[in-house]
């Protein structure tokens, strides 16, 4: 068994992640950490800039920190990830501490990084939920309650207010049963067809059907889905659907190992295979036309992987992220975005959910469907859903 790929995937984790949460649990995130962004809009996405880094990274790495059975140098790594996280959630939510964060003090955007929080707690509920102290799940709680000042914009963000509820219900609070309904009753009438959805009412060319659309449909999904028999019923098709899109998005990976710079927030890197990567740690990857086998996915993901993170320009000189898709690439980033914005990435991390025995890491090395299709390997036709 090989274990070169989710080595090499470990320290991603480990390069990505330190620099927030060693600072974050110290308490000084907001001291340390800098803020680029497109000019004149650096003290704007201050406000936001750290919510987002916290949330974003840890929704990537929570199946890793949740997961059991780990040994030896991955098992130490893990208990020191995880001791961090829990301080960092504390330091972020705790009024007294320097980095406590913009829930719902000023502007929209904390909606959106409390539900990718969220998302973290529904992900790995014991490592990130239940061995809090209870101060700090009281903290926490409060913080994510504080989202729901915020109108959510008539597009995918109804899923971040969803998101936010099933994370409170998962947690014992109180949660609204409407903001939840409303946002997958309005994903069904969204629906566009082959495994896609529109954002809103309008079909948008870009990779919102993984950063947020379908994952977090399928985490409210999971969470709530016994609680209302029509949410039950949209079970099905909503798997049906993401194993397609995983199916085109393991498709659009080039020979090279790169995938199409097309439509928004290219700056969230390889977080734009959020939904390929959910799949494999689901171990629902599709099999027709020609099974999608974990090992192939593993491959086309760590070449993608190793192109972005290797590209000069990626880390700064302290090792934060900067704005770009293959290195450093200001100009690609919109102005919403910023240093925080960036952490997305670890989203395409989720397979380190997966056991090292599991075929997704031990499998011995495959091509993936665009490589094995442009050396003449004579596969079968693919089709829509």
């Amino acid at each position: 068994m090989s274990m070169s790929d989710r080595t090499y995937w470990l320290d991603v984790l480990q390069r990505i992640a330190s620099p927030v949460l060693t600072h974050l649990a110290a308490r000084r995130l907001r001291a340390v950490m800098p803020v680029e962004s497109q000019s004149g809009y650096q003290a704007e996405r201050a406000q936001f800039t750290h919510l987002e880094a916290l949330g974003r990274l840890l929704c990537g790495i929570a199946p890793w920190l949740e997961l059991r059975g780990l040994h030896g140098d991955e098992a130490a790594l893990q208990v020191r990830f995880a001791g961090l996280a829990r301080a960092a959630i504390d330091a972020a939510t705790d009024p007294d501490s320097p980095d406590c964060m913009n829930f719902g003090r000023v502007g929209r955007q904390p909606l959106v990084d409390a539900a990718f929080l969220s998302q973290a707690l529904l992900r790995a509920p014991h490592a990130l939920w239940q061995t809090l102290p209870a101060r700090v799940q009281f903290n926490l709680v409060t913080a994510l309650e504080s989202t729901r000042a915020m109108l959510p914009a008539f597009n995918n963000w109804l899923l971040f207010a969803a998101m936010v509820e099933a994370a409170l219900k998962q947690c014992g609070a109180t949660w609204d049963r409407m903001r939840v309904d409303y946002a997958l009753r309005q994903h069904e009438q969204w629906y566009a067809g082959d495994g896609l959805y529109n954002d809103g009412p309008d079909f948008h060319w870009d990779y919102y059907n993984s950063f947020v659309i379908q994952p977090m449909l399928l985490d409210v999904l999971s969470a709530l889905g016994d609680v209302e028999p029509a949410w039950r019923d949209m079970r099905g098709a909503a798997m049906t659907r993401a194993r397609r899109y995983a199916a085109i998005q393991e498709r659009l990976i080039s020979p090279e190992g790169a995938f199409p710079p097309i439509g928004r927030s290219l700056a969230y890197r390889f977080g734009a295979l959020q939904l390929l990567a959910q799949i494999a740690l689901m171990r629902q990857l599709p099999s027709e036309p020609e099974p999608v086998t974990p090992a192939q996915v593993r491959c086309a993901m760590t070449a993608v992987i190793r192109r972005m993170i290797e590209a000069r320009g990626t880390f700064d000189e302290n090792g934060w992220l900067t704005v770009g898709f293959c290195g450093h690439q200001l100009n690609l980033g919109e102005t919403y975005i910023s240093t925080g914005s960036l952490y997305l990435c670890a989203a395409g991390l989720l397979p380190l959910g997966l056991p090292p025995q599991d075929p997704f890491w031990a499998g011995p090395p495959a091509d993936w469907t665009a490589k094995k299709i442009w050396n003449g390997y004579d596969a079968l036709a693919d089709h829509a859903l």
